[in-house]
């Protein structure tokens, strides 16, 4: 009788054994048998919804292609956002909330610099991928964080272009700042300062604003004052535009220069008018050059019009389709990162994303475009007066 018990325990123990070495979602949270779970924290709602949207949009619409071909290995790639209103302890509730709730697989797609240095640390210690977060925040490339990605250029990297190019292509020297009161705009900061010291200037003045308001107008005279050849920017589209559009009224026209977080089409859209010849710096291609293959794929799979922000959204998630098609039909949180990493250079439909042990950034392209009248872009190697 023991003997017949113990076989019959046998089997079964082994056909439990079979079925859960054949279904993925005991490995790992967010994989089932035929689709893989993404979650995005980022502001949906609110003066800076654009931004959030926008990414999402894009991921989606790289996700709908893929999964329009029959998905990565089978399974259809699925992605849920929450809304965190661009604030750093709606960020925590929000992150916490799609690991420990929704198990996602991921987090994809994150928006801002106060909000992922409060997200990052709760997705390092849950060991989940933290993966194209819309900021170029220094932070978040140091090469230790094991689970975080960056598609994008460093703040750094866009605060020195803005330098350069006002310093040697318009011999500016006056030039002040305007930055948002918090972690992203500090960053900014940080890089202008730096990038103005190398060339032995000092900043002509300071001004400043809070997250999620369009409070500018102590801001504006603060600057009108100090009379600068040219303001550079560290916000979101609507308290920018709403700076730009008061110095306007004024006739206070210095080089304004925006950083890529603004939202570009938000901001020219936000100034009508008021945009032409208002210079914003980008870090992911033209959107509407459609001689590089990954544009026009994003062209066609993308439902609203073209835009940098989207764009950006979509090269996250096309990175992501590639990781996981090298990861093979057992992707796994920590065989995805190690996949990106490893792979050293990744060819994404021409566009070239570079990865290594020491780093973490995929593109650091950096390149100017400057609003015309008619609110379009137009990409610039040098600026002009």
């Amino acid at each position: 009788m023991f003997t017949r018990r113990y076989g019959v325990a046998a089997v079964l123990a082994a056909g439990a054994i079979a079925i859960a070495s054949s279904n993925p979602a005991m490995a790992e949270d967010g994989v089932t048998a035929d689709s893989i779970l993404f979650g995005q924290a980022a502001v949906l709602e609110g003066p800076a919804s654009a931004l959030g949207q926008g990414m999402r949009a894009g991921i989606q619409a790289a996700f709908d292609e893929a999964n329009a071909r029959g998905g990565v290995h089978g399974r259809t790639l699925k992605l849920t956002s929450r809304d965190d209103g661009y604030e750093p302890d709606r960020a925590i509730a929000q992150t916490r909330k799609l690991i420990e709730e929704d198990k996602v697989f991921a987090l994809i797609g994150p928006v801002g610099t106060p909000t992922s240095a409060a997200a990052q640390p709760i997705a390092t210690a849950a060991k989940v991928p933290f993966i194209g977060a819309f900021t170029g925040a220094g932070f978040l490339r140091n090469p230790k964080l094991d689970n975080v990605i960056n598609l994008r250029a460093s703040y750094g990297a866009e605060t020195e272009a803005w330098i350069k190019h006002l310093t040697e292509d318009l011999k500016i020297k006056k030039i002040a700042i305007f930055y948002q009161d918090d972690a992203f705009g500090r960053a900014g900061l940080d890089g202008v300062t730096a990038a103005m010291k190398k060339r032995g200037l000092e900043l002509a003045t300071e001004a400043t604003y809070e997250r999620n308001t369009v409070a500018v107008k102590t801001a504006l005279l603060t600057l009108k004052r100090a009379e600068p050849e040219a303001v550079v920017m560290v916000g979101a589209y609507k308290p920018c535009a709403a700076l730009i559009k008061l110095a306007r009224k004024l006739e206070f026209n210095p080089v304004f220069v925006n950083i890529s977080f603004v939202g570009a089409s938000a901001l020219a859209k936000e100034l009508g008018p008021d945009g032409n010849g208002v210079v914003v710096s980008q870090v992911v291609p033209f959107p509407w050059d459609a001689s590089l293959k990954v544009v026009a794929d994003y062209q066609a799979a993308i439902k609203a019009a073209p835009d940098f922000v989207s764009l950006e959204g979509y090269l996250v998630g096309r990175l992501v389709i590639a990781g996981l098609d090298k990861a093979g039909p057992q992707p796994t949180r920590e065989g995805l990162i190690k996949i990106i990493k490893d792979a050293g250079k990744l060819d994404i439909g021409g566009l070239t994303m570079t990865f290594g042990p020491t780093k973490n950034e995929g593109l650091d392209e950096v390149f100017l475009t400057v609003i015309q009248p008619d609110g379009s872009f137009k990409p610039v190697e040098k600026l002009t007066m």
